[in-house]
This record gives C-alpha cells, structure tokens and sequence, in this order.
C-alpha cells in the first residue's frame, strides 16, 4: 500500500502526544474578563504521596491559573519526601505548607532527628537543581493546560540571603509574574532590595493577626511593607482582610497597581471563622469580582479552599462549589 505525503502527515502527528503535535490547548477559566485560579495550597489534602494528583484536579475542576506551592513544586519535581509528624485533633501539616492557627505540637526526639536528617537530604537536593529542573515542573502544568502563573515561596526569618535567591531563581525559571509569601515585616525589608534586583514584583499575603504589629494585618502595615521598595506587592486575602474589619473593595481601589494577586475565601467579621458555604459569610465576593471585572484589573482571584471538608465529599468537589459561586457572583 502507498501512502500520499498528506497520509503521512497523519501517521506521523497520530504517533505524537496532541500537546507535543498542537500546543496543549489551555484551560479557559476567566469569566467574563476576570482570571480565576487557585494556589495548590487548597490541595493539601491529596498533595502527598502523589503531587500530580495537584494538577489533576485542576483538570477536573476546569482551573486554568495556578499559584503554585515551592513545596509542591519541589514534590513535582522529586525533591525527597519530608516527615509530617500529626498534630493534635490529628491534622498534618507538610514541611513548607503555610501556618494554620494554634500551637505546634511538640515532637520527639526521634522525630527531631529524622527531621533534621531529612532536611539534609533535601539541601543536597536543593543544591543539585538548575533552571531545567523547574521548566519541567511548569511544563507537566502546561501540558494539562494549566498556566503557573505565581510561585507562593515563604519565606521566614531564620532564612538566610542564599534561601531568599533560592526562591526568585525557583520564579524565575517557571515563568511566573510573581512571588506571593506568606511573611514579617522584617523580612518584608531584607526581601525588598533582593527583588529590586531581580526586578519580580513579591505580594505579600495577610491575615487577620491584627494585635502583631509585625504581621501583615492591619492597613499600617501594608503601607510600611509597600514602602520598602517599588517591587514589594500584596497579596490580599479577601477574607483574612475582611475578618481584620477593613474593606477589601476599598483597598483594591486604591492599591490595585500594588496587588499581585487576590486569595478568594468567605470568612466572618470581628477574626470569625472560614464558612463552608461561599456566600453566607461576610467577605464581599461579590462586589469585589464585579469590581475587576468593571476595571478590567489583570491580576487573577484564586481560591484559597481553609474550612475543613464537610463529610461525604471532598476537596475536588469543594472545590466545584466554590468554583461555581464566583462564577455566580459575576453572572
């Protein structure tokens, strides 16, 4: 049998993965102009002992924007697994995972000692990496039409100048507009001249520890973290900001060239709680998706799933509701 040069054409894209032949076409997730994403911080619970699983829900849920973890981002790209050790009520935090509230619990000595041997593995590792090892992270996202579009690298004070680059040389080998943190003030000065160097604008995340004046909490503060340099950015967590008693709308308004990004969740008023339900708490979701899409502001609102899973379903399903409510909200 002959085959025509078109046939063979065929054959050949046939034995290619369509992303390699075409382009992995991307996940179309902004609604009517505004960008909704996630950070694969909501995907904590299913991150570990499979990574992808990460990508793979953002598959399912139909998110084409992602704020990635650098712990993830480093198990997606085989960094050497570390011990959690549980916490009391039995909850489990990994190694690099942003702080929940409470207490840590104590651990034994034997815990200590793995963990100490287990951060040395993963230094060695960490010193092994090059630009090549985070383009293949961001290209298992691309391939499932997933942009990464911010790294979320923490950065706490007992890090030293050479972990600080470690995190922009992380960003900037995945491509991303950004880095978002979750930090002090302190740091918030020593971070600045490293990101007017790298010219990467950081925004730094806040929560509601309004009483800790070196917390990113109070409106102060966000003034004092901005004027530390011209590439110190927010972060704003729509519903820590509205648990702290300001105004998330208002904020946006003024400081929308400074925002790198929004974390969207529904919390209550006076430092109340995360609500399962989006819309029966009292964080203005609403007014503020139909605010970036009235202003056509650019940078993406992602879900930032806190409340613990109702029984019976599970974080992917969550993830659908909360998903379909902000679409509600711009409908």
């Amino acid at each position: 049998m002959q085959f025509s040069r078109r046939d063979l054409g065929k054959i050949a894209l046939a034995s290619l993965p369509l992303s390699r032949a075409f382009g992995a076409r991307m996940i179309d997730s902004k609604i009517d102009g505004v960008q909704i994403g996630a950070i694969t911080y909501s995907f904590n619970r299913i991150a570990s002992p499979d990574p992808e699983a990460i990508i793979r829900a953002y598959v399912e849920i139909g998110l084409g924007e992602a704020e990635l973890m650098s712990n993830h981002c480093e198990a997606l790209a085989g960094a050497p697994e570390q011990p959690m050790f549980a916490r009391p009520g039995g909850n489990r935090r990994a190694p690099g995972a942003k702080k929940g509230g409470g207490r840590r619990p104590q651990i034994t000595p034997e815990q200590q000692a793995e963990r100490q041997a287990a951060m040395q593995k993963l230094t060695q590792w960490r010193a092994s990496t090059n630009p090549e090892t985070w383009k293949a992270v961001r290209k298992k996202f691309n391939d499932a039409g997933i942009d990464v579009a911010l790294l979320c690298y923490n950065m706490q004070d007992r890090m030293t100048d050479d972990d600080i680059e470690y995190g922009f040389s992380m960003a900037k080998a995945l491509g991303v507009k950004a880095i978002t943190t979750s930090t002090t003030l302190t740091m918030a000065k020593r971070i600045a001249p490293i990101a007017d160097k790298h010219k990467m604008m950081v925004g730094y995340h806040g929560h509601d520890a309004t009483n800790d004046p070196n917390q990113t909490a109070t409106l102060e503060s966000y003034a004092t973290l901005m004027g530390y340099g011209k590439y110190n950015g927010v972060n704003l967590d729509i519903g820590h900001f509205t648990a702290a008693g300001y105004d998330a709308v208002a904020f946006i308004k003024q400081h929308h060239d400074k925002i790198t990004n929004l974390h969207v969740k529904d919390r209550k008023k006076n430092h109340g709680p995360n609500v399962a339900v989006w819309g029966t708490g009292d964080t203005p979701i609403k007014p503020v998706m139909q605010l970036m899409r009235e202003q056509k502001y650019s940078f993406p609102a992602n879900l930032e799933l806190e409340y613990p899973i109702p029984e019976g379903s599970n974080i992917v399903a969550e993830a659908k509701k909360c998903f379909a409510y902000v679409k509600s909200c711009l409908a």
